[in-house]
């Protein structure tokens, strides 16, 4: 059943002004939305007997109470800043696709943060952090943003995301915090490094801009003796030329999900991380000495969000997991094809398999194994580097 919306933005004063055509909708209308601090601001201008929509969690129980309201009836919404900026016109617009929306939008809280800095912010990277994963923050440090505006949540807090950044190394930025943007009686601006952010309290709600001073080059392919080794072997890692020649045969580019299975210090996983920053890498190790290892080299080289699995990958529950469109197997302990089918079962169609052999038996377990589970093999690349056997780089795609 369509409904009909009209969504207001605005900010946190005690007195809103909103335009003459927005205050004309209110007077006239009958059922309204929003939080309960929106509820607080705006009940004075709320016709007699209005009813009132709270939009709290679960929202499944906000959009049964909308489905209610009577056909033809238009749900007056109250939401803060920019409704279309990570907003709750995004929300409906999910769950209601058919719903008709007339939009009145206020400057984002990032906007305003901007706005009473003085700061241009045309070139901000913007990411929400409310009630959303760590995924896009790591994106917009890997990726060397300049200038990036937070929203934060109760949990995603200035100091949680300082923390964040000093223990990955993001140490050159600088931290503006916003906290009651619009509420002249508690409107507090304030800038600080983000060792200063760390310890420091902050009231709800808040936003930051982060901004950076001079960001350091990374290297195309870290080399091998900066990374921590298992028990010092430099020969139990993949060496710079063979870890990017298997990145590239993976289309890491293109891809969204990455598994390295085996990953032992974890360099392809870190390098892919680095590489692809949009990527969800998942990585899996059954030697315990494995954890440290990738604690200590993804800290070292600032590559949060990897996903670390210890123990045997073919006793590990995947179900959880997000299913991969791209797998390198660096480690199979001789059970290569049991690692086959059991990637096989969740791998996305049009995904890749790649994997470095390093003798003739690998090889032809590979081959075997591929086309036992119907996968097509693609054609390899073999490469000698220095003293080292030769390695093929093999992958199979999943048509």
């Amino acid at each position: 059943m369509e409904r009909n919306f009209i969504i207001i933005g605005m900010d946190d004063s005690r007195e809103p002004f909103f335009p003459p055509e927005v205050m004309a909708h209110i007077r006239q209308g009958k059922v309204f939305s929003g939080g309960v601090r929106h509820k607080e601001i705006v009940k004075g201008l709320l016709p007699e007997h209005a009813e009132w929509i709270s939009i709290t969690v679960p929202l499944e129980n906000v959009f049964s109470r909308y489905a209610e309201v009577r056909t033809g009836q238009t749900i007056i919404v109250f939401a803060s800043g920019d409704p279309l900026f990570f907003g709750f016109a995004n929300t409906i617009r999910r769950k209601l696709p058919d719903a008709g929306i007339r939009l009145y939008p206020a400057f984002n809280s990032l906007q305003t943060l901007a706005h009473r800095l003085v700061m241009p912010y045309d070139d901000m990277r913007t990411v929400s952090l409310t009630g959303r994963p760590w995924q896009e923050f790591d994106r917009a440090l890997i990726e060397g943003a300049p200038k990036i505006g937070v929203l934060t949540d109760r949990e995603h807090t200035p100091a949680t995301i300082a923390a964040r950044m000093l223990e990955y190394g993001y140490t050159y930025y600088t931290m503006y915090v916003g906290e009651h943007l619009g509420n002249p009686d508690k409107e507090r601006i304030r800038h600080m490094s983000l060792e200063e952010a760390v310890k420091g309290e902050f009231e709800h709600p808040n936003n930051l801009l982060l901004c950076a001073g001079t960001i350091p080059a990374r290297p195309f392919g870290i080399p091998d003796g900066e990374f921590a080794l298992l028990d010092g072997r430099a020969r139990m890692i993949t060496k710079a030329p063979i870890r990017l020649l298997t990145l590239q045969a993976l289309e890491l580019n293109c891809r969204r999900v990455f598994w390295d299975v085996g990953f032992c210090t974890g360099s392809v996983s870190i390098e892919a991380r680095l590489q692809f920053p949009h990527l969800t890498v998942v990585s899996f190790e059954i030697r315990p000495e494995g954890r440290e290892l990738m604690d200590i080299n993804s800290h070292r080289f600032g590559a949060p969000g990897i996903t670390a699995m210890i123990g045997d990958f073919l006793q590990t529950d995947i179900s959880p997991l997000p299913r991969p469109d791209a797998v390198f197997i660096g480690g199979h302990g001789g059970h290569l094809r049991e690692m086959l089918e059991k990637i096989k079962e969740v791998l996305l169609p049009g995904g890749y398999i790649v994997f470095n052999s390093v003798s003739a038996e690998s090889k032809e377990a590979f081959v075997h194994g591929t086309e036992a589970i119907g996968m097509v093999l693609q054609p390899s690349m073999r490469i000698a580097l220095n003293d080292y056997n030769p390695i093929e780089i093999m992958k199979a795609t999943l048509s």
